[in-house]
C-alpha cells in the first residue's frame, strides 16, 4: 500500500494479494481470521426426507442421513461486522473421507456478512430478517425474507442443561461443505467448487437441551420447504464465542472435469 493525502492507495501487488476486497478505501470483507463473540444460538434438528436432500446437494457430495437443522443466530458482538442475525440451514454430507454439513440456504440480515459469505465462502447467502427472542417459557426463532416468515422454531427456555459434546447428535456441523460458483464478466465460469471451512476456537459457555417445533412456509425466494418436516427431533439453546479461519478448496470442478 501507499499513502497519500492521508489515503492509502493500493499497488499492483496488493490487488494480486489475497485478502483484497474492493472499495479499496472502504473494503467490504474482513480479513481472516475473525472473532465472533457472545453470540447466541437456536439450533433445531428434524428429520426430513432422504430425498429431498439428495436433490438439494450438488454432486459428487453424498448426503449422510435424513436429518437437517436449523442454526438462528444472534450475532452479538463479532468483529467487523456489528451485531446482526443469521441463519444457516444445514443437513449432513461428505465428499470422500471429508464429512460435514452442507448449506442450501442462509439467510442474514448484514450486507457485510452476505458479501462475505457469497464471494469467500461461496455460500449461497442472501438478505433477510432472523430473530430469537424469549415469549414467556419459550424460545422462538424466526427467519423471514420479502416479509415472509418462512421458518419459525421454538424449545422450552432452558428446562434442561446438557454438555457441549451433545450438540452435534446427528452430524458435525462445525465443517460447512458449500458450493462456490462464480462466473467471469463474459458469462464463463471462473470458479467451481466445492469449499470447507471449520469453526474454530470455540468456547461454549452454556448449553440447553429440550423438545422442539420447525415450521416452514413457501417462498420461491427462499424454498426451505424442499426440506419438509417429517419429525421434529431436537432443540438446543446455546451461546458461544468462535474464530471464523480460511477454509479450503476440496474439489474444483473446472480442474477435475467433473
Amino acid at each position: 500500500m501507499t499513502t497519500r493525502f492521508g489515503v492509502t492507495r493500493p499497488t499492483v501487488e496488493d490487488i494480486r494479494a489475497g485478502g483484497f476486497s474492493t472499495p479499496w478505501d472502504a473494503p467490504m470483507i474482513p480479513r481472516f481470521p475473525f472473532r465472533f463473540r457472545n453470540v447466541e444460538i437456536l439450533t433445531l434438528y428434524w428429520r426430513t426426507t432422504p430425498g429431498a436432500c439428495a436433490f438439494l446437494l450438488p454432486p459428487p457430495m453424498e448426503a449422510m442421513g435424513d436429518v437437517a437443522c436449523v442454526h438462528v443466530y444472534r450475532m452479538h458482538d463479532p468483529a467487523w461486522l456489528g451485531p446482526y442475525g443469521e441463519a444457516n440451514v444445514m443437513f449432513g454430507a461428505g465428499l470422500g473421507a471429508r464429512e460435514g454439513a452442507y448449506s442450501p440456504w442462509l439467510v442474514l440480515s448484514s450486507d457485510v456478512g452476505v458479501a462475505h459469505g457469497r464471494e469467500i465462502h461461496g455460500q449461497p447467502k442472501k438478505l433477510g430478517e432472523v430473530t430469537i427472542e424469549a415469549r414467556g417459557d419459550l424460545v422462538v426463532g424466526t427467519v423471514a425474507r420479502n416479509g415472509i416468515e418462512v421458518i419459525t422454531g421454538t424449545m422450552p427456555w432452558k428446562q434442561e442443561p446438557c454438555d457441549p459434546a451433545a450438540l452435534k447428535p446427528w452430524f458435525d456441523f462445525a465443517t460447512n461443505l458449500n458450493l462456490k460458483a462464480i462466473d467471469h464478466i463474459d458469462g464463463s465460469p471462473a470458479i467451481r467448487q466445492v469449499t470447507s471451512r471449520r469453526l474454530v476456537d470455540v468456547v461454549v459457555h452454556e448449553a440447553w437441551r429440550g423438545p422442539c417445533t420447525v415450521e416452514l412456509r413457501a417462498n420461491a425466494q427462499l424454498p426451505v420447504f424442499r426440506l419438509p418436516v417429517v419429525e421434529p427431533l431436537a432443540g438446543f439453546h446455546w451461546r458461544a464465542d468462535f474464530t471464523l479461519a480460511a477454509g479450503e478448496v476440496i474439489h474444483d470442478y473446472l480442474a477435475a472435469g467433473t
